[in-house]
């Protein structure tokens, strides 16, 4: 059975082989990583509150009536894994840009290929 994947650990990683490429501090992968990061922990925090609260929550409208809801969270949770996945292919095509030699091996699959090492 495998371990969980430790999120955190992945992300120094990738932050690691991204200094030992030199495309750490550039403008472009710094702000698009960052933003992914920002978008794990809401969908962390948006996974918890369907945990906690169901797929259905009881609204209350105005005279008092309750109606049964889907939970917004769920709305929520998939606009923003679908913000994360344009954000990671964006990540992915900057690091292909900053990193890929004409002709040559691509450098991206060896940078993905430590991750996992």
């Amino acid at each position: 059975m495998k371990k969980p994947i430790n999120l955190e650990k992945q992300a120094e990683i990738i932050l690691q082989r991204a200094e030992e490429k030199g495309v750490q501090s550039n403008f472009f992968f710094a702000t698009t990583f960052k933003r992914y990061q920002v978008q794990m922990q809401a969908l962390s925090a948006l996974e918890e509150a369907i945990k906690e609260h169901g797929p259905t929550v009881t609204k209350e409208y105005v005279k008092g009536r309750e109606n049964l809801v889907v939970n917004p969270a769920i709305t929520e949770y998939n606009k923003t894994s679908t913000a994360a996945n344009g954000t990671v292919a964006t990540l992915i095509n900057i690091l292909k840009s900053l990193t890929d030699e004409p002709g040559g091996q691509s450098k991206f699959q060896a940078f993905m290929d430590a991750i996992n090492d």
